[in-house]
């Protein structure tokens, strides 16, 4: 699932290619696209024609383009993609939702192959759609507080990894770079997160600052084809990578291999020797 560097490129891509410009037609392929708009496919059709959106904003995976006083809110699920391209392209057999424009350029097309993504108007949520008002601020935005999610994290009793992946926590932190910023910062994903120190924690969020920063930079991470920007561009992060997906490979801090355990119908990776596994109290139950 594309997390917040994948869908903050994304965003970006709207911003500059669709944002100002006036939508004429939206067209509805597949209706379990517009699931979440409760009022149904046409409904969803008619509230955004002939409207401009004046804006794209983000929290966390979530993003939204502000029309007036509503939402359009996509979430790119699994192998969403939000692609920008000349009206005259061959359309491809996984297009849910295509939106066409006044200006006759560029048209913008909601792919995706496994369905799981989802589009819906949000009434009066310009701002922040109350669908996604429970979700945590992530690094990078201005309501984010370390101190307060510092405290929060430290009172979880959890493993560490896992209140990573809370997004009432801190939002926009996927498998991917929890795994990159714990071996970052040094930390076993199984640690307690009541066992963390001050320092520790610290590191731990400046190094999950760090990662999101550096893999936006890079366009965010692709291992297939399911994710690109809205051009149909790759990122290229996963040159970068330290441990995730690179079981039995050398760690690229001590050369030992690095390994991969079995969470939450998932995998960790982890450096042995850098990320030691804690014992005892140390240890998170799962």
């Amino acid at each position: 699932m594309p997390e917040l560097p994948e869908v903050e490129t994304v965003r970006r891509g709207l911003e500059h290619h669709v944002a100002g410009r006036a939508i004429e037609t939206v067209r509805v392929l597949h209706p379990r696209a517009v699931r979440r708009h409760l009022a149904g496919p046409a409904d969803f059709e008619a509230a955004l024609a002939g409207l401009s959106p004046d804006g794209v904003k983000r929290r966390g995976k979530y993003l939204w383009l502000s029309v007036g006083e509503d939402a359009l809110l996509a979430h790119l699920g699994m192998s969403g993609q939000l692609l920008v391209g000349e009206p005259g392209r061959p359309a491809s057999p996984h297009v849910r939702i295509w939106f066409t424009f006044a200006d006759s350029g560029p048209d913008l097309r909601f792919t995706d192959q496994r369905t799981f993504g989802h589009m819906c108007v949000v009434r009066g949520g310009a701002e922040l759609p109350a669908l996604i008002a429970h979700i945590a601020p992530d690094p990078f935005d201005p309501a984010f507080e370390p101190a307060a999610v510092a405290q929060r994290l430290r009172t979880r009793h959890t493993g560490v990894k896992r209140a990573l992946l809370d997004q009432s926590l801190i939002s926009g932190v996927g498998n991917i770079y929890a795994d990159e910023a714990l071996w970052r910062a040094g930390l076993h994903w199984a640690r307690a997160t009541e066992t963390l120190n001050g320092p520790e924690v610290s590191r731990l969020l400046a190094a999950v600052r760090e990662v999101l920063g550096e893999a936006l930079t890079a366009g965010g991470t692709s291992f297939d084809s399911l994710y690109v920007n809205v051009n149909g561009e790759s990122g290229y992060f996963d040159r970068s990578l330290a441990v995730y997906g690179r079981e039995g490979l050398p760690c690229r801090r001590c050369g030992a291999p690095v390994r991969r355990d079995p969470f939450m119908n998932r995998s960790a990776y982890s450096c042995p020797k850098c990320q030691p596994r804690p014992q005892g109290p140390r240890r998170a139950r799962w």
